[in-house]
């Protein structure tokens, strides 16, 4: 790392503690060197670039004649400092210049380190996990002690091992939860302390070694008012440790079972002594679990009992302690008048944690602590994580559970008041054995036994997690605040990372997705486009093995702008056409390097060299760049758009306006719901709403109609009629197009036709008795009304039951429910015949695609009809058990929203990589008749596709690699064109820089979508095995090879990736890959078909669903309430929430609300009074209820689909329901908890790394 760039601050920034972390990063600047080939724009050209920016169109130049090539002049940005075009230097400065965003470490006083562990930085806290290695019991009260004769460090001063190590830089951010560190035989005796052990001088670290920079360490938060962070295990050793120094115990009180008497030394000298004068016992060894004569050997690998003192050279039973003379196990206590390990203190009168619990169902032994859950035996007190027995004092001695604490106003116990002395929180999760904050408690029953860990439950055994059959964990655990937080990630990354982002720098990783910012195209596509999950490329492929990080694209290319960024300019070349590559038919764009005077381009991607024709020829200046080239949009954007010739037109023939085909299911189920009545009274206005193409004052989108039933009908509404004509294909077997002309129309011109027809409709199907329905005919026939009119186009199709009817398409009701989950649930996710799967190919053929609205109240079948929409690039909306009172305007709200959103039809995409790499492998809602080309009948700005790149060679070291993305479509308003987004990468060598440069909702998001398509080729548990393995596999290499030395109980995450163990656990437990049979079949294929679409800030929500407390809103202000973790811990009684993931909608009220609340919103007088079987929410004429409604409204403009609101009343049944979204907490169907399952990848870890 350039020692340069780290500038560190003396004073750590506003409201956020200080430490290392924080110091170093936080003025680090991202900001690099200029992008090769983007050089200053030359003093004798600002002239021209001036013209330019105002929108006053290009200066021609002498050799160039005809008309401007750049048609949307407007589009081109002004000149201001918030949208600089084109770069001045590569660099972004002022305000908007970007800087590595700052370390959001958790900060705890830790006081447990390993004595073998390796202290290399006081930026590393620990957390201990429940899953400690095999080692001795009593490293479950393992404490780490200031050394003998040493001074503990100054709060805030680095180790004394890391000034002797030489450890000072790579651990800038690193993420570590601690977990117990495994003893060894490797490790050093327990008589020796390794910080006591001659230090070597340092070494310099091989570079694959290197602490990567960008990474943090999380763990217990810092006590309120603590500033600095404490060194390893030596500050606050002693602060948890039970019953606490100085505090003694009661004269009249007996000791506790199995912790030593106050012995005086002289009577301990004493006991000594006449064991060691006893003559030796030769003969048998003692029976298992039996203690051994005086002088008798013990046998091999036993303990002693519980409760007795073990013999001399015999290593004391978990939880005992040792005998005289004997040393104490490593974090063990010693005796009185014992010597402790070096750098150990003695402690006081600590209890000692029982070894070894009873077998379940059974009272505990003396000396022994209860089963969670199970009284102890009389006169034995109870677990220090139990409550006393209902109404039974605690016992004298006992320290009362934190979570049992004396409520307000009543006076603390004595053995309480020094534990009152802490600040708030701090003593929230203190285990009975004095366990360090943060330390992941044993869980029993979950994995393989440890010394000293709960044994399991009977049945229980190794479990995957999210198994239906594991069991509620006991309620001791860590604290999900002391994880990595995503609230806290993402408000971070939009206070460090909000503002302007320039995509001049090659490398560069973007802002979050949930980061407000406003893209600056210099050169790179913006990541609104096109998003990579790394944005520094192995150069070889053994190292993209290692790293088991997916190369891959999430690609938007109609992604909406925001704010003042610039939609891309469309070029026009005329008859030349868009200037192209000879060999791989790349596009223009600035990774093209002109040579030979301006006569020849060399192409960065095949490295082969064209002829530049005569139309576009231009002089170089004398830095090799064009004269023109600020003037030419395809020269310094990495997004803009060609208007394309009619060879890239179907038939050579340039291509007509799309239509909009509306195709109504007339069917009883839709007529008795209100859905044909509620269709034909909005569509007036919905179509009104058509979109209009870049450029032009209103939409050239044409219109048309069709019904059906068990019959197909279609509509002549010509605007010369004077009424609308109907006409009628009972045949269904052969589908045609009757008319010819008069079936798709300009809505403007036929509109008083339309609302005869719309009229008419209702009152014609209003008696219909019609059940059994087709519907792939309906479907062909839309088909070829596009065919018949030589045009693309969508059509919304309204369909309500199984199609049963004996015509094409037939279906059989295969509903099945109880097989998802099983290795058997791909026969009922998979299509159960070919005809629909054939009718999407169709459809791409012919550029038509199918939107379809579902209203079933059954079973539909969606997984073998929406194939149709899978293949064509269409969508699914689902409404089950529709009516049109409650779910109307959200139909009419999902329709405007689809027809009205920017759009293209009858596309073809294709990705082109540089040499060595290649696209293999793509996930998304289309058609591919070949390996390289993605055929998509329309796309519009909520959908997205993911693209997988693999290495074909080693790459260059010192060259990037560039990826160009080409999408040729037909607009909305009937022209061709071509958007080319264009991408660069840095080559790396290093795994530190590839994971400083990952892009974790991106690499999720891929897991997504791939992850739909291989549960289709795979039973669920080989999917869900093989994405814990992946995240594992990431994780382990990181653990390997970037990070420094450490104990081997320590979790590592990387900056970037430190939340991936969230988000694989929010993938293990969503609707689209875990539903098991409280799921019904439709639901899960509908949740499968909507992962496979959406686009990257849909996938951010769907998967961590947003949680914001509306209790106490600001009535005056117009953001939006900050969210909360998404975990029903954070919900209060008195509280009300709002949950959602772009589907679903919940309002949460507890059964405390204040009244002034309910009746201002609700109109009632307490939540008990609140209709909650009404959808939405009621209008009334003041500020809070304002406030709630605008809340509500903002939400759902966010979202790309109309949200149904529920309102769940605390305690109501529908509780259960919204529980299932605290994708935090500990699922229903015994799926884990986040910290349990983060405890499950830590092993899965550590298995890896030994």
């Amino acid at each position: 790392m350039n020692p340069q760039s780290n500038a560190y601050p003396q004073q750590p920034p506003q409201g956020w503690p200080s430490n290392n972390i924080n110091q170093q990063m936080a003025n680090m600047n991202l900001a690099g060197p200029p992008k090769p080939g983007m050089p200053p724009m030359p003093q004798q050209y600002q002239q021209q670039y001036a013209g330019f920016n105002n929108n006053q169109g290009p200066t021609p130049t002498a050799s160039m004649s005809g008309p401007s090539p750049i048609q949307n002049l407007n589009n081109y940005p002004t000149n201001n400092n918030n949208n600089q075009f084109p770069p001045t230097n590569g660099m972004q400065n002022g305000p908007g210049a970007m800087t590595m965003p700052q370390s959001m470490a958790n900060k705890v006083p830790v006081g447990h380190l390993s004595p073998s562990a390796n202290v290399v930085a006081p930026a590393i806290s620990q957390i201990p996990s429940g899953f400690p290695p095999t080692s001795s019991p009593s490293q479950m009260q393992m404490q780490q002690q200031p050394q003998q004769g040493q001074r503990p460090p100054i709060p805030g001063e680095p180790s004394i091992a890391l000034q002797q190590n030489g450890y000072n830089n790579g651990l800038e951010n690193q993420s570590a939860t601690n977990q117990r560190p495994p003893q060894t035989a490797a490790s050093p005796p327990s008589s020796v302390n390794p910080q006591m052990q001659p230090q070597q001088a340092p070494q310099e670290k091989s570079p694959m070694q290197n602490q990567l920079p960008g990474s943090q360490t999380f763990s217990s938060p810092p006590f309120p008012g603590s500033n600095q962070q404490q060194s390893l295990g030596m500050q606050q050793s002693n602060q948890f440790s039970s019953p606490y120094p100085n505090q003694q115990r009661t004269p009249s009180m007996p000791p506790m079972p199995g912790q030593p008497n106050q012995t005086t030394p002289q009577m301990m000298n004493q006991q000594q002594q006449r064991l060691q004068q006893q003559p030796p016992m030769t003969g048998l060894s003692p029976m298992p679990g039996q203690p051994p004569m005086p002088g008798q050997s013990p046998m091999t690998g036993f303990s002693p009992m519980p409760g007795q003192p073990p013999m001399v050279g015999q290593s004391p039973m978990a939880g005992q302690p040792p005998m005289v003379g004997q040393s104490p196990m490593p974090g063990q206590p010693p005796m009185v008048g014992q010597s402790p390990m070096p750098g150990q203190p003695p402690m006081i009168g600590q209890l000692p944690m029982s070894g070894q619990s009873p077998m379940p169902g059974q009272p505990p032994m003396v000396g022994h602590s209860p089963m969670p859950g199970q009284p102890p035996m009389p006169g034995q007190p109870p677990m220090h994580s139990q409550p006393p027995m209902p109404g039974q004092p605690p016992i004298p001695g006992q320290t009362m559970p934190p979570q049992f604490s004396p409520q307000s106003g009543m006076p603390p116990l004595p053995q309480q008041q020094q534990q009152q002395q802490y600040p708030p929180g701090a003593m929230q999760n203190r285990q009975s054995f004095s366990q360090p904050p943060g330390m992941y408690p044993q869980q029993p029953g979950q994995y393989p036994q440890q010394p000293g860990q709960f044994p399991q439950q009977p049945g229980m055994g190794q479990q995957y997690p999210g198994s239906p059959m594991q069991q509620a964990a006991p309620a001791r655990r860590l604290d999900p605040d002391q994880m990595p937080n995503p609230i806290q990630v993402m408000v971070e990354n939009q206070r460090t990372a909000g503002g302007v982002f320039s995509t001049a720098q090659v490398g560069q990783v973007p802002p979050l997705v949930t980061t407000n910012f406003v893209t600056q195209d210099q050169g790179n596509s913006g990541p609104r486009y096109v998003r990579s999950t790394m944005y520094n490329i192995p150069a070889n492929t053994d190292m993209m093995k290692q790293s088991a990080v997916p190369f891959a694209l999430v690609i938007s290319p109609f992604a909406r702008t925001v704010g003042d960024e610039m939609s891309p300019p469309i070029v026009d070349f005329g008859e030349v056409g868009p200037i192209r590559c000879v060999r791989c038919k790349a596009y223009m764009s600035p990774y093209m390097q002109f040579t030979d005077a301006g006569r020849r381009f060399q192409c960065l991607l095949c490295k082969a060299t064209t002829d530049v024709p005569a139309e576009y020829f231009q002089h170089l200046d004398h830095t090799g760049q064009r004269v023109d080239k600020y003037e030419r949009p395809e020269l310094v954007l990495g997004t803009y758009e060609f208007v394309a010739t009619k060879d890239y037109c179907r038939n050579n023939v340039p291509p007509k306006p799309p239509a909009m085909i509306f195709v109504l299911d007339v069917s009883y189920n839709n007529v008795k719901s209100g859905l044909v009545h509620l269709l034909c009274s909005q569509i007036k206005n919905i179509i009104r709403n058509l979109p209009i193409d870049q450029g032009q004052t209103r939409t050239r989108m044409r219109v048309g109609f069709i019904t059906y039933n068990n019959c197909v009908q279609f509509y002549n509404v010509k605007s010369t009629l004077a009424q609308p004509q109907m006409m009628v294909v009972g045949e269904v077997n052969e589908m045609f197009m009757p008319l010819l002309d008069g079936f798709l129309v300009d809505p403007e011109e036929s509109e008083s036709v339309i609302d005869l027809l719309l009229e008419q409709i209702p009152k014609m199907y209003g008696d219909t008795r019609e059940t059994e329905t087709i519907l792939l005919p309906a479907i062909q026939a839309g088909l070829e009304a596009l065919k018949a009119s030589e045009c693309a186009g969508k059509l919304l199709v309204f369909h309500s039951t199984l199609p049963v009817s004996n015509a094409p398409g037939q279906l059989k009701n295969r509903d099945d429910r109880k097989l998802l989950g099983t290795e058997k649930e791909k026969t009922v996710l998979t299509p159960q015949s070919n005809d629909y799967n054939n009718l999407g190919q169709e459809c791409v053929n012919a550029g038509c695609s199918v939107d379809l609205f579902v209203f079933n109240n059954s079973y539909i079948d969606l997984a073998t009809i929406g194939q149709v929409s899978r293949l064509s690039g269409g969508e699914i909306f689902k409404y089950t058990y529709f009516q049109a009172d409650i779910d109307g305007p959200r139909l009419i709200a999902d329709i405007i929203k689809n027809i009205s959103r920017p759009i293209a039809f009858d596309t073809v995409m294709r990705v082109r990589t540089s040499t060595g790499t290649r696209p293999t492998d793509f996930y998304g809602h289309f058609f591919m008749s070949n390996t390289t080309d993605m055929e998509i009948a329309s796309i519009d700005c909520d959908k997205s596709v993911a693209v997988e790149i693999k290495h074909d060679d080693k790459l260059p070291p010192d060259e990037n690699v560039y990826v160009q993305v080409a999408l040729l479509y037909t607009s909305c308003g009937g022209q061709r064109r071509l958007r080319i987004m264009n991408l660069a990468f840095k080559t790396c060598l290093q795994l530190a820089d590839l994971f400083r440069s990952c892009d974790l909702d991106t690499t999720i998001l891929f897991f997504a979508k791939q992850g739909v398509t291989k549960l289709l080729e795979h039973t669920p548990k080989v999917f869900k095995d093989n994405l814990v393995n992946r995240a594992a596999q990431i994780l382990a290499c990181y653990r390997k090879n970037c990070a420094s030395p450490t104990s081997a109980g320590q979790l590592i995450l990387p900056e970037c990736l430190k939340l991936l163990p969230l988000y694989v656990s929010c993938l293990l437990k969503n609707d689209a890959f875990s539903g098991g049979s409280d799921l019904t079949v439709d639901d899960r294929s509908y949740a499968m078909y909507f992962v496979s679409t959406m686009d990257l800030p849909t996938s951010v929500t769907f998967f961590y669903p947003r949680l914001i407390p509306i209790h106490n809103v600001d009535p005056d202000s117009n953001e939006l309430p900050a969210p909360i973790r998404c975990t029903s811990d954070k919900l209060t009684d008195d509280g009300a929430y709002i949950l959602d993931n772009g589907i679903y909608m919940f309002i949460y009220l507890g059964i405390g609300l204040s009244s002034e609340f309910t009746q201002s919103v609700f109109g009632a007088q307490s939540t008990q009074l609140i209709d909650t079987e009404r959808s939405g929410l009621p209008v009334f004429d003041n500020p809070l209820s304002k406030r709630i409604r605008g809340i509500v409204e903002s939400i759902q403009k966010e979202r790309t689909r109309c949200m149904r609101i529920a309102l769940v009343r605390q305690r109501d049944k529908l509780e259960a329901v919204l529980r299932h979204f605290f994708i935090e907490d500990r699922g229903q169907n015994g799926s884990e908890s986040y910290v349990d399952f983060l405890c499950f990848m830590h092993k899965e870890i550590r298995s890896l790394l030994s």
